[in-house]
């Protein structure tokens, strides 16, 4: 039997992640400074790791509800009210296995073969692979440095047909750090409303912004938005897999039947742990997300700057913890430039390709580690971009 033939095309026309790759190359190397991968360099408060561990000596460790521990919503559902003025009950959410697994299962949802879903381009890698694997169409809706990287209200009208059905807003963006403005969002809640358009909000940087507070595209619109979130990014808790998904009652139902069958639940020591992660930020006035946007501050000035010193043109980013530089000065391609920066100077970027082909030309920067590490990786890629000239 020829397995290969077996594989289902779906699967088999969607490229391996980007991003992944040369975070690969860079495991098997020595002395590599990676900012490929998007992940706090913070490890997660001793408390949170402390409040899972007695979890366990207790004996919790069976399923709980498919939903989620009630207790871990209803600090979510002060959280989002808290934070973002964004109003949703606790049987309109849904605790996930990290944002990832709510994106999957919303696209599961939502989509009937053929529906076709906007994005923003360039995005983060998962979005169009998702709804792909959903039988839908993605349609990309190309942002540009010029437009400090905002998606377009005419755009979205000019890409919008009879079988559009959902808008993915992914602000604080992935990877060029673009924010939306209050004035931004209302214009495309309008566009929304015009066409009836359902919205898929991705803010899992919501609370990683410099200069000015997140506006929840949610706030006000909570009954034709899906919100998602998680704890992974504001929270350093990558490795728990902890995420949320909050909406209209009948989707986060649809979402929840697929979940049922598949995840059951998200693991009970990462929800244990997510609610003392979330209690202490919401009675300490979010000390700990405070000091890390502060932290991040210091570093995106610096890598930005160091761009620019080099005669890059470099979007300062307003939200999330990547630099976005514009190479194509250098005559390579983003791949090109990547694969030579790596194995030359062993510093790990990723190809602006790897979030849409309107990312050629652009490499995406995480500066989620120590200023230590920048330092050494912006002197590195300085000594690359002089052998180029």
């Amino acid at each position: 039997m020829n397995t290969q033939e077996l594989i289902a095309k779906s699967v088999k026309d969607v490229p391996p992640s980007g991003i992944r790759k040369f975070f690969d190359i860079a495991s098997d190397m020595k002395d590599v400074i990676s900012m490929s991968v998007g992940e706090p360099d913070f490890v997660t408060p001793w408390n949170v790791c402390d409040a899972a561990i007695k979890s366990i000596e207790r004996g919790e460790t069976h399923y709980t509800s498919n939903s989620g521990t009630p207790a871990l919503r209803k600090l979510i559902k002060q959280y989002l009210a808290e934070r973002f003025n964004v109003h949703y009950e606790i049987d309109q959410m849904l605790i996930t296995v990290g944002a990832s697994e709510a994106l999957d299962l919303a696209f599961r949802a939502l989509l009937n073969p053929g529906d076709e879903v906007l994005i923003p381009a360039p995005s983060y890698v998962s979005y169009e692979p998702g709804v792909r694997f959903a039988h839908g169409v993605a349609v990309p809706i190309v942002t540009e440095e010029k437009d400090d990287f905002v998606i377009r209200v005419e755009n979205i009208e000019k890409a919008i047909t009879p079988k559009t059905k959902v808008l993915v807003i992914p602000y604080p963006n992935n990877p060029t750090g673009a924010i939306l403005t209050e004035e931004d969002v209302v214009a495309i809640q309008s566009l929304a409303l015009k066409y009836d358009l359902f919205v898929i909000a991705d803010e899992i940087y919501a609370e990683l912004t410099y200069g000015g507070n997140h506006k929840s595209f949610a706030e006000g619109f909570e009954d034709r938005t899906l919100l998602i979130n998680g704890f992974s990014k504001a929270f350093a808790m990558t490795g728990w897999r902890l995420g949320y998904a909050a909406g209209p009652k009948p989707v986060l139902d649809a979402m929840l039947k697929i979940h049922q069958y598949t995840m059951l639940c998200a693991p009970i020591m990462s929800q244990v742990a997510g609610e003392e992660a979330m209690r202490t930020e919401i009675n300490s006035d979010y000390k700990q997300v405070r000091e890390m946007v502060r932290q991040y501050n210091r570093r995106r000035v610096f890598v930005v700057e160091s761009f620019r010193e080099m005669g890059f043109s470099c979007f300062e980013p307003r939200g999330a913890f990547y630099a976005f530089p514009n190479i194509s000065s250098t005559g390579l391609t983003s791949e090109e430039f990547c694969r030579r920066l790596i194995l030359e100077q062993h510093v790990a970027c990723v190809p602006g390709t790897a979030f849409g082909q309107s990312g050629e030309g652009f490499i995406r920067c995480s500066y989620a580690t120590s200023m230590d590490n920048l330092k050494e990786a912006m002197k590195r890629i300085r000594i690359f971009v002089d052998s180029l000239k």
